[in-house]
């Protein structure tokens, strides 16, 4: 973890794109390599996160070149909420988990979108068609990404026309979720109501009533 802030700390600010596909999502060896050259490709610097049982699948000589010209890192675990955090962190490229959806859209990042499965679809959707945070990234009919549109979403987002404006909303919904957790924000609403439901469920506040109606 510490070489890794320290390879953030050493970047400008801005200028890296995190990727990392959840602590479940496993990838096949053709995807890994589509992905691995696409990111190489794009002319970025990024953060990548890759369980250990993943390793075997990244490509020959990847791991060697991107050391080599220092443009990527790859590890095998991070705090995700801490380099989401960090200023040289400028884009989230994702598996559209829910969590890593919301860690990404309340921190105002630009995600770019590789789901997977159950819900993940529709939270791409959502990313792209509907809140305009991000781009998805298309596949073919085998339901492969290639390292051409790889390298051409990461691009616009980071330093593309497109980008510009994705960033835009990123603060707009950066600045709602705030509001919503805040004082009186509907997540601060929603809390203190489940709270309330659960305390009158524990002392029974809830089942008083209707047993002594039936009586």
């Amino acid at each position: 973890m510490e070489s890794c802030m320290e390879w953030l700390d050493s970047k400008e600010t801005n200028s890296v794109i995190y990727v990392s596909f959840g602590s479940l999502a496993s990838l096949g060896e053709e995807q890994m390599e589509e992905l691995s050259w696409g990111l190489k490709n794009s002319n970025i610097r990024f953060l990548w996160v890759v369980r250990e049982s993943e390793k075997m699948k990244l490509p020959p000589g990847f791991l060697d070149e991107i050391t080599t010209s220092d443009m990527g890192l790859v590890v095998a675990w991070c705090s995700q909420p801490q380099v989401l955090s960090h200023r040289a962190v400028s884009c989230f490229l994702t598996h559209c988990g829910w969590n890593s959806t919301l860690e990404g859209l309340s921190l105002g990042l630009p995600l770019v979108a590789m789901s997977q499965r159950m819900d993940q679809p529709t939270n791409a959707k959502f990313i792209e068609d509907v809140w305009k945070v991000g781009l998805r990234v298309r596949t073919s009919e085998k339901g492969i990404a290639s390292r051409e549109a790889i390298k051409a979403c990461v691009r616009e987002v980071m330093v593309g026309k497109k980008g510009k404006e994705i960033r835009k909303n990123c603060l707009r919904w950066k600045e709602l979720a705030k509001q919503a957790v805040g004082d009186g924000g509907s997540s601060d609403k929603n809390i203190n109501e489940l709270v309330t439901q659960l305390i009158d469920t524990v002392t029974g506040a809830e089942y008083v009533k209707p047993v002594q109606s039936i009586k």
